[in-house]
């Protein structure tokens, strides 16, 4: 499950999460690519100078994202639908954006589309060739991507507010008090569209409270 997937990455690191993005072929059993972007800093040794300490904030970086690999069986997107929907349930966040993009080495596509489905296979698009803002276990990445731009692709996105970057911002009276909670997610998947341009956004949070501005 994904859901053990992201939980388990965040015990490793123990960094708060930022976003988590999920992108696949629309293509039954397709392996798909898990990004999971991280809040926080690391010491680049690279850029200290000699005798510098680690504390120069010139040698910092933002910590790299993590992408994995995930190889399941699946015949339809709901089943990912699914899987997504009870990860970002679970992990307080405010909604789910599910995105079917066509490929972009079609005739008219726009160079937004283009860096669209670099980054949604985990490329930086201000510096493509570093490799540096990316920790990767996914050895078919680059097959996946090369695809994506042929057949198109579906990418789902959460930011967390439990294990997450978002625990102070807005208010949500569904979290409990960790920032997370208590599954079945109640929301249920919506049907693809197959090969047009489509986003879907599954609302998982709520206000119950009169808010006075």
């Amino acid at each position: 499950m994904i859901f053990d997937i992201i939980r388990q990455q965040v015990e490793i690191l123990r960094r708060p999460l930022a976003a988590v993005v999920l992108s696949t072929l629309p293509r039954r059993s397709s392996p798909m690519l898990l990004l999971l972007h991280w809040h926080g800093f690391a010491v680049n040794e690279r850029m200290l100078p000699p005798g510098q300490d680690f504390s120069n904030s010139h040698s910092r970086e933002s910590l790299p994202s993590s992408a994995l690999q995930l190889n399941q069986t699946w015949t339809q997107l709901e089943q990912l639908d699914q899987q997504m929907l009870d990860a970002a349930w679970q992990l307080g966040a405010w909604d789910l954006v599910r995105e079917e993009h066509r490929g972009c080495n079609v005739v008219g596509a726009s160079v937004r589309e283009t860096v669209a489905c670099r980054q949604a296979f985990g490329d930086n698009p201000l510096k493509p060739e570093d490799e540096a803002h990316l920790t990767a276990e996914a050895p078919d990445r680059d097959a996946m991507k090369a695809m994506a731009a042929k057949l198109g692709y579906v990418r789902w996105l959460f930011r967390p507010v439990a294990d997450g970057l978002w625990r102070g911002a807005g208010q949500d009276d569904s979290l409990l008090a960790g920032g997370g909670r208590l599954p079945p997610c109640p929301v249920a998947p919506v049907a693809s569209v197959g090969t047009r341009i489509s986003r879907s956004s599954y609302q998982l949070g709520r206000i119950d409270r009169i808010v006075l501005i």
